[in-house]
């Protein structure tokens, strides 16, 4: 072999062993290079996923906003589009559309989910919300600009918008295309605030937004797209609910039932709050028990659903749980009980103050005596305890048998925790209101009771054209009684004739202490003929009791009595009051005269005062 053969061999060896080395690390190079992007690519699928659990997550816990960020994300994708953004700028637009409202998480619920108005105050906390959201998501590396366009969202074209108070181009395009879209969105759906709009009248409102809150360019453009995009997603939603037939597909709609069961939980422990947060705005908002507890039901029944529900009010002093509140199927029935502590199912709750499950609703009916039957198969009574006291006791029932799980006692135990003091607090509102129209000698209403009672008896008669009469009474010689037998024996007079007075008018009339040893009737719809046949009966019958001031020693009592009749000597309470005051005085110059009569052994004379004006 000659030298130049053996040259060229080995030129083509060293030729090929470089060439294959290069071969080999461009290969290795291409393969890093492959495996680095699938990496990428993997990590930017993960790190959307990761966005999009935390959106919807967000989402899930808004009970005035359901569903709202995906939406929003889809209205932004395809107005985004329609204005031919870059492939980057769409991705940072999607994904500022899923984080839009993170901002929220530092705000209140009871201001995000507040039905009414909301304070200078809350206003100002939830304009709060693009900022923290900004703030939130500033530090995460994405490689397009997203916290921009949260920050921005809420900003107007015309500059008066939050939170810094940019204008026109000013404002991010992306954050021009999420203010569109979630304005749009908010006109459509249903909130506490507002009814939803129809999706003509809502484009025609952002219509009129346009170069005020909106940029033109975009309301133009999505006013073009939004006939296809509702389309679409009209077909996008269908598809969802007929779901796939494969097996990749089967198994992608485990994964997604699996992620939907999750955010439905969510859904619903703060659906569990805001129903809580709506019983507890209600409590407090009136002062009676039975508007109490009827505002407490009508938020109740979302949280725990019943067919009927019950209030049983417990008194210590006497061991009974009397029902105060009824609604719902076979109220009538329940509301009529009064049960010993301890009998029935509400008297089991009350003593030993622990809730029963799917309990028999017949139980209580058969404990107060009835034995009409009922439709209702189940009952969850929990007791309402303010500190060691028992207040009394709540109940749900329903006609469903066995309707009633752990979750259902749990959240009425919550409810009873709020509602304890709150009931308390109404029952002693009205065990003082009835003290304050109270006379507490007799039991009868007092001076402030009848003139609050005659006051609407006469504004009804006006209105009606009717009558109403006013007896005022005089106790006969109190003072004599007191002096020689002592106030105890007078007071004693006083509850005596407040029995029989009370006894004998009709269960609609109101007899009234009025002061010392005065009393005043006042009889609806009677005329002067009904009120001086009533006067006269009364008198009789206060002549009839038989007193016995001590042992052995029985005393007379009697009283003076005057009428006065609307209109015709009045149409105030003070001229009747003074008109009838005066005729129980010549009544009782009468009777003076009488008893002077009588000790004289002369007859009685006539005691009519009809003619005495």
């Amino acid at each position: 072999m000659s030298q130049l053969t053996y040259w060229l061999i080995a030129s083509v060896l060293l030729v090929a062993t470089f060439g294959y080395r290069t071969y080999r690390a461009n290969r290795t190079l291409a393969g890093r290079l492959e495996e680095e992007h699938r990496r990428t690519q993997q990590m930017g699928e993960l790190h959307l996923a990761t966005i999009e659990a935390l959106a919807l997550a967000i989402d899930a816990k808004d009970q005035t906003t359901h569903n709202h960020v995906g939406r929003v994300e889809f209205y932004a994708s395809a107005l985004a589009r329609a204005l031919d953004m870059s492939d980057v700028d769409l991705q940072a637009v999607k994904t500022a559309a899923l984080l839009h409202d993170i901002g929220k998480l530092g705000v209140p619920e009871h201001i995000l989910a507040k039905p009414g108005p909301l304070t200078p105050d809350e206003f100002q906390r939830v304009r709060m919300h693009p900022q923290i959201g900004a703030d939130i998501i500033g530090a995460v590396p994405f490689p397009y600009p997203v916290a921009p366009l949260v920050r921005a969202h809420h900003e107007r074209w015309d500059g008066r918008g939050y939170p810094i108070g940019l204008h026109g181009e000013q404002i991010p395009l992306g954050a021009r295309i999420l203010c569109l879209v979630d304005y749009f969105d908010a006109l459509t759906s249903d909130r506490p605030y507002h009814k939803p709009l129809a999706v003509e009248a809502a484009a025609a409102a952002i219509q009129e937004e346009a170069g005020k809150a909106l940029d033109p360019r975009c309301v133009q453009a999505f006013v073009q797209v939004l006939p296809q995009v509702r389309h679409e997603a009209e077909s996008a939603d269908k598809e969802r609910k007929s779901g796939p037939v494969d097996a990749t597909s089967a198994q992608a709609t485990r994964t997604d039932r699996s992620k939907s069961s999750v955010f439905n939980d969510i859904a619903i422990a703060h659906g569990e709050i805001y129903a809580l947060y709506q019983i507890a705005q209600t409590m407090g908002t009136s002062l009676g028990v039975s508007d109490t507890m009827a505002l407490i039901a009508s938020k109740l029944t979302s949280l725990v659903p019943f067919s009927a529900c019950t209030l049983f009010q417990y008194d210590e002093s006497q061991n009974l749980l009397t029902c105060r509140f009824a609604t719902g199927t076979d109220y009538e029935l329940m509301q009529q009980l009064t049960l010993k502590g301890g009998q029935g199912i509400t008297g089991w709750v009350a003593r030993n103050r622990r809730p029963l499950v799917n309990a028999r609703p017949s139980g209580d009916l058969e404990a107060g005596g009835s034995s009409l039957p009922t439709t209702l198969q189940s009952a969850l009574v929990c007791p309402l305890l303010l500190g060691d006291r028992v207040i009394g006791t709540l109940a749900v029932y329903h006609t469903t048998p066995s309707f009633y799980g752990d979750d259902h006692r749990r959240l009425l135990d919550r409810v009873c925790e709020q509602a304890a003091a709150v009931i308390h607090n109404a029952i002693v509102f009205e065990q003082t209101h009835e003290a304050s129209l109270t006379d507490p000698l007799t039991n009868l209403p007092n001076t402030r009771f009848m003139v609050n009672h005659l006051g609407r008896e006469l504004a009804r008669a006006e209105r009606g054209n009717a009558e109403v009469s006013l007896l005022v009474m005089d106790l006969n010689d109190f003072k004599d009684i007191n002096d020689t037998f002592g106030h105890h024996v007078g007071d004693r007079a006083l509850r005596e004739i407040a029995q029989v007075l009370r006894g004998a008018i009709r269960p609609y009339d109101v007899c009234v202490r009025y002061a010392g040893d005065e009393f005043f009737v006042v009889l609806a719809g009677c005329g002067w003929d009904e009120a001086e046949y009533k006067r006269l009966e009364l008198q009789e019958a206060v002549e009839s009791l038989v007193f016995e001031a001590k042992p052995g020693v029985r005393i007379p009592l009697s009283i003076s009595a005057g009428a006065a009749v609307f209109p015709h000597d009045g149409n105030t309470y003070e001229v009747l009051m003074a008109k009838a005051d005066r005729r129980m005085y010549r009544n009782k110059v009468m009777y003076k005269r009488d008893v002077q009569a009588r000790a004289a052994s002369h007859p009685p004379a006539a005691s009519d005062n009809r003619a005495v004006s």
